[in-house]
């Protein structure tokens, strides 16, 4: 009788809170009150997606700053990082990183133990295989929404002892090495906001307070919401409106004149004024920034937003470039995770004797 092959499957050894599967988002539904989810970094997810070499919109794993410990099993998986600065290390040597590029591939053996850790800067990481994940689809997406239940593993964040099984691509050529992704180089200083739609409940005051900040990302911050730290803003007309949808991005101001940035997670509707939406080229580099990053909004006209997304989408269209990794610094965990004996020579039996 033979035997059936084991699927490839990645299998998760530990994983913090706020690690989940994404794909590009539940769209086509907010008009029933179901949230889109999909990745709080657009712009690192599609990056990762195309250094695997993927179709647009593929399932991959959202890593939070909790981070994740992970294997394969069965065959090697062909895998992409691409995101904040995380500290990635293999088999526990630590993988160098450069301010030249912000995403890597690399193959996972059998066994062999990918670690992803919070880093010098950013929230969020993406990890996406070569291949599939192969995950049940809830009306048409694997994105998890776990407040709702919705998408990804049962509807919940990825933890301990998960096995996500994965359908490697045959044809994947991925080799060792880092890839240049300038596009991902996004100080959160300025975030660009396209002001409204109910800017009107705001005294040209108050924009410019809203404008010149500065502002910081509270503590209170996650994949529904980020409140931000700051000036508090007051209307000019009451803080009450109709409840209307709600985009990523868009920037409530409740009763206190703590200002909202709704995010992946965000309600389908709202009612309290928009002042200003951040554009999208601009959503991830706000959701890279850890509570107490300080920036300010600028305001663009809509067509600078839409040229900005098209700088962003040629950016993405570009051939990617695979650099083999250079280590330049040698910790002393990395040195004494090296075989550096090859042999053991008896210097007696070398001795030539005249």
């Amino acid at each position: 009788m033979s035997s059936v092959p084991a699927q490839a499957a990645l299998r998760v050894l530990s994983a913090g809170p706020g690690v989940t599967l994404q794909d590009a988002g539940r769209h086509g539904y907010l008009r029933y009150g179901v949230t889109a989810a999909g990745p709080m970094d657009p712009l690192a997810y599609a990056t990762a997606n195309l250094a695997a070499g993927n179709a647009a919109g593929s399932t991959a794993i959202e890593i939070s700053l909790g981070g994740i410990e992970l294997t394969a099993e069965a065959e090697p998986l062909a895998v992409a990082l691409a995101g904040g600065d995380f500290a990635i290390s293999l088999d526990a040597r630590v993988l160098p990183r450069s301010s030249l590029w912000a995403a890597m591939v690399l193959t996972i053996e059998p066994g062999a133990v990918l670690n992803i850790r919070a880093g010098q800067s950013g929230a969020w990481c993406y990890l996406a295989v070569a291949g599939r994940l192969v995950v049940p689809q809830l009306l048409g997406s694997n994105a998890t929404h776990t407040r709702t239940g919705f998408g990804g593993v049962d509807g919940r964040a990825i933890r301990t002892g998960d096995r996500l099984s994965v359908e490697p691509s045959r044809s994947s050529t991925l080799s060792f090495g880092a890839i240049a992704a300038p596009w991902l180089d996004r100080p959160p200083e300025i975030i660009r906001v396209v002001l409204g739609p109910q800017d009107d409940y705001f005294s040209a005051e108050q924009i410019a307070a809203f404008l010149e900040g500065p502002w910081r990302v509270s503590i209170k911050a996650d994949r529904m919401a980020y409140f931000l730290d700051g000036p508090r803003l007051t209307h000019a007309k009451g803080y009450n409106i109709v409840s209307d949808g709600i985009a990523m991005g868009a920037i409530q101001v409740p009763g206190d004149g703590r200002p909202i940035v709704l995010m992946a997670d965000r309600q389908s509707t709202g009612g309290y004024p928009k002042i200003a939406t951040v554009i999208g080229p601009d959503l991830g580099r706000l959701a890279q920034a850890r509570p107490g990053t300080a920036f300010r909004f600028e305001a663009v006209s809509i067509a600078e937003a839409v040229a900005a997304r098209r700088e962003e989408a040629a950016a993405l269209a570009r051939d990617l470039v695979v650099d083999p990794l250079v280590r330049t610094q040698f910790s002393s965990e990395f040195l004494l995770g090296l075989n550096l004996i090859d042999g053991v020579v008896n210097p007696i039996e070398h001795v030539k004797i005249a």
